[in-house]
């Protein structure tokens, strides 16, 4: 799937985004914690931080709200108008630096070095080409100091993979008074490629009583095994991966190197 139609995915569901969560702003907090638990005992202190797809702002308003110095960038315009939204809701909008970046081009738009690079949401895997990956991982390792962390989230593709499930409910959520119902599912499409993919056709349907409408769209995925994630980062030159599952995400962690050569 082209860049562009990624983008319009992102752009059409900017504004109802946060109905993708049971509760948006519990989920912030809750990966804000995380990532501090992994931030902490590092041999290089993690202060400033590049959120690398920070939609919305889920991870980027956490982390600035417990004092981390955050630059979010995002390729999606829609998305990065809700997070500078957010960011000025939760007082942070002074604290974090936005702008419009993705990961392949992020050299270009940042200047490091950071001491740490995260991406979350299972971004990563909207690159669909083993290149492009590898650039995209490599990137991270260059905006990195060295000792610097990089915090990659994704998808278990390799469980999906089991059963390659077709319909998967997503949220409901009930509207107080005359404000509208969402109720959110998804159909997955597979195919196998090579490499395999799966295609997230989102519905919102939203309404009251029994007036409701339907809004459809779909975006695509590469089902990026861990196998192949953990040799990409290792590829990069990244040391001491580990992997652990965090609620719905794959979380694997690296270290570059605090000397090179």
């Amino acid at each position: 799937m082209p860049a562009n139609e990624t983008m319009d995915y992102y752009n059409a569901v900017a504004e109802e985004y946060e109905y993708f969560y049971r509760d948006w702003e519990a989920a912030m907090q809750r990966d804000g914690a995380d990532l501090r638990r992994l931030f902490k005992d590092r041999q290089v202190a993690i202060k400033r931080v590049l959120d690398a797809s920070c939609g919305t702002g889920t991870q980027s308003i956490a982390l600035a709200k417990l004092g981390y110095e955050v630059t979010a960038m995002d390729p999606s315009r829609n998305m990065l108008h809700k997070a500078r939204q957010n960011a000025l809701k939760y007082n942070v909008g002074d604290k974090i630096s936005i702008g419009r970046a993705n990961f392949l081009n992020l050299p270009r738009a940042v200047t490091g070095p950071f001491d740490a690079v995260i991406t979350k949401g299972n971004s990563l895997p909207h690159l669909l080409q083993d290149d492009q990956l590898q650039a995209a991982i490599s990137n991270f390792y260059n905006l990195l100091r060295p000792g610097g962390l990089v915090v990659i989230g994704i998808r278990d593709y390799d469980f999906m993979m089991e059963d390659r499930a077709r319909f998967v409910p997503r949220q409901y959520h009930e509207g107080d008074g005359d404000e509208k119902d969402y109720i959110l599912f998804d159909v997955w499409d597979w195919d196998d490629g090579p490499p395999v993919t799966v295609t997230f056709n989102t519905f919102i349907v939203s309404g009251k009583d029994k007036q409701y409408q339907v809004n459809k769209q779909s975006v695509k995925y590469r089902a990026l095994k861990q196998e192949e994630l953990e040799k990409m980062m290792k590829q990069a030159g990244f040391i001491d991966l580990k992997v652990e599952t965090q609620h719905w995400e794959l979380v694997a962690t690296a270290i570059k190197p605090a000397a090179e050569g």
